[in-house]
Parts: C-alpha cells; structure tokens; sequence
C-alpha cells in the first residue's frame, strides 16, 4: 500500500473552461490593439530617419523637404510630407522637426489618438514655428 494516493476532487486544481475563455479574450483584445498600433510605431521611427537623412542634405529648405520626400517615397510615410517639416537655423546647424497625431480607429465610433513629435536637436526642443528660415 505504498503507491501513489488517490486524487481528491476537492483540492484538484487546474483552470476552468471560463478562465480559459477569459483569459483567450484578454490576449486577444491585447493582440488586436497591437496590430493597429505597431504600424504607426513603425511610421514614427521611418520618420525619424527620414529627418536624419534629410539633415545631412544640408542645403536650403527645398532641398531639406526633397531629401524627406524622397526617403518618405521609398519608405511609404504618407502621414506627412516635407513641407510639413520644421526647419530651423538657430546656432548656426539646421535642425529638423516635425509633429503629428495619428488616429487609429480601434472598433466602431471608438479611436485611439497618439501624439508622435521628433526633432534633430540634441536639446530635444521641438520649435513652435519656423524661427530663422534656413537659406
């Protein structure tokens, strides 16, 4: 009679069919948000090289909003274009900013709101408006 006790059916543990389903529910409603917002995620971050790049282009403000174009045609960022950029000449070194707000429809009348803002300044000092316009 030294075998393995038989199983009591009051202490057995384990998860219930409805804790499985609630549990199924929150990662999905988790996975959903998810796939709507890591798209924008991705935008943002091909923004912020694209104003990289055209900071290198170190020319007039023209040629700064070609050089983001041309990198937003190859990367496909539609949600703002170079004219939209904030270029500035303060301390001699032309910087590049740019704000937007992405609105991502999550269900029905219901949307999501984010705020993206980036700049080139090490400061991290995003410009109101145009203070000096580069030549």
């Amino acid at each position: 009679m030294y075998g393995p006790k038989p199983a009591n059916l009051a202490k057995q543990q384990g998860v219930s069919l409805v804790g499985l389903i609630f549990v199924l529910g929150i990662i999905l409603v988790v996975g959903m948000f998810a796939m709507k917002v890591f798209p924008t995620i991705v935008e943002y971050r091909a923004i912020k090289a694209g104003i990289m790049a055209a900071k290198k282009a170190d020319g007039s403000v023209r040629e700064i909003q070609m050089a983001f174009n041309n990198h937003a045609n190859i990367n496909r960022i539609d949600i703002i274009k170079g004219t939209d950029l904030i270029i500035t000449k303060e301390t001699g070194e032309t910087q590049v900013a740019f704000a937007y707000t992405a609105t991502i429809p999550l269900f029905t009348n219901v949307s999501l709101m984010i705020d993206y803002s980036g700049t080139t300044d090490p400061s991290g000092k995003i410009p109101e408006k145009l203070v000096e316009p580069v030549r």
